[in-house]
């Protein structure tokens, strides 16, 4: 598997808590920095060698700028299966939730609903591999970590696995600029997955089929849409608000 350069002061945290294998951290702040002590600590408890440099030699090594001085190389992001999130869901207890994500191709929109979803404590994300965002360093900056926090699967057909989750025990609900039932009037304290479409077009008209209910965000302004992290974001937290008031 090769190996990839994860930058920023939270992913590179989250990614050494991890299972995957360090190899470096490059440093352009001092071992004195408050913001590295956690860091380093890490660092040394993994035993991963610390190299000090140049902000801009980091900045060449991530290919971005937004570093914060911090860099890491690690092993490749490893998928997870879509058993190991159905596996997941039973092993907590609880009634699951799975966001399925139909082509998303903005990496950041990707980080930003990985990270809503670890937050939200989903219990997996699914991804289509084809004509789609994958998880990539700009996805792990954006996710602030959140990637080594939460199953991440990809799979061929996102229509199959729609199909695949209604015979586990899901109820499938899809995100929809232009449909008639709202969210807030929908139960989503059973086993929930919630579909998130395109950042253009939505939901494609084949994974709308395969959806139990099609609901909208109701818009109070004069835009009619949200982004597409931004509508993932309300409609995981909906859930949480109802399970919590229901415990």
């Amino acid at each position: 598997m090769k190996d990839e350069i994860i930058y920023g002061l939270n992913p590179a945290m989250e990614a050494l808590r991890g299972t995957r294998k360090a190899f470096e951290l490059f440093i352009a702040g001092t071992e004195t920095d408050k913001r590295l002590e956690k860091l380093l600590k890490l660092a040394a408890e993994k035993a991963v060698p610390v190299r000090h440099r140049e902000k801009a030699d980091i900045s060449k090594l991530c290919g971005s700028e937004h570093h914060q001085g911090v860099a890491l190389r690690i092993e490749g992001f490893s998928y997870a299966e879509f058993g190991d999130i159905l596996d997941r869901c039973r092993d907590s207890g609880e009634n699951g939730l799975i966001i399925v994500l139909d082509g998303i191709q903005d990496p950041h929109n990707l980080g930003a609903i990985i990270r809503s979803s670890a937050c939200a404590g989903a219990h997996g994300v699914i991804i289509p591999k084809d004509r789609a965002a994958g998880v990539t360093p700009t996805v792990e900056k954006a996710s602030a970590g959140a990637v080594e926090t939460i199953p991440v699967t990809q799979v061929v057909n996102i229509t199959q696995t729609l199909e695949e989750l209604k015979k586990a025990g899901f109820w499938i609900y899809g995100a929809s600029d232009n449909a008639s039932a709202l969210l807030f009037d929908q139960n989503l304290i059973g086993a929930t997955v919630l579909v998130i479409g395109n950042e253009g077009e939505g939901i494609r008209p084949l994974v709308r089929k395969k959806c139990d209910v099609v609901f909208s965000i109701p818009m109070q302004g004069g835009v009619n849409s949200l982004n597409a992290s931004v509508a993932a974001g309300v409609a995981l937290f909906e859930v949480v608000r109802q399970r919590l008031k229901k415990g």
